[in-house]
């Protein structure tokens, strides 16, 4: 059901501080920053040959990355992202099989402009994941 590895997400406190370590130290190509107000976040891609890296800086108090932050103060990895060819196929499926969506389950738009879902964490080793649509 899952296919290629889309991003890993990292939430940080200062994102123009994160997106110099990325590009001076690393030499990474990093994307400008994208406010996503639905979700609460600002974003940058660090584009990478296999896959990307997503730098998550909390868009308001209410953020969930501000929460996560308050949690992890130095920040680190909040979520990874999975590709899957039909995002409504793969909810009603992991539905099936008792996992669980969070939000209301219908996809909403993420940073790509693909509609995308996340699944608990408790359900996956810890983990929080995103599922995007190819």
């Amino acid at each position: 059901m899952i296919g290629r590895l889309n991003h890993v997400a990292i939430a940080v406190k200062d994102l123009m501080a994160s997106m110099r370590l990325y590009r001076e130290t690393l030499g990474a190509a990093v994307s400008e920053p994208l406010p996503q107000p639905e979700h609460g976040v600002t974003v940058v891609f660090i584009e990478l040959p296999n896959t990307k890296i997503e730098l998550l800086e909390p868009l308001g108090e209410a953020s969930p990355i501000a929460k996560f932050l308050e949690k992890n103060a130095d920040g680190g990895i909040h979520h990874i992202c999975y590709e899957v060819d039909d995002i409504l196929a793969a909810r009603d499926r992991l539905i099936g099989q008792g996992a669980r969506i969070l939000g209301s389950g219908e996809p909403k738009i993420g940073a790509h402009g693909k509609p995308v879902l996340f699944l608990h964490p408790k359900d996956f080793n810890g983990t929080l994941i995103e599922l995007e649509q190819a």
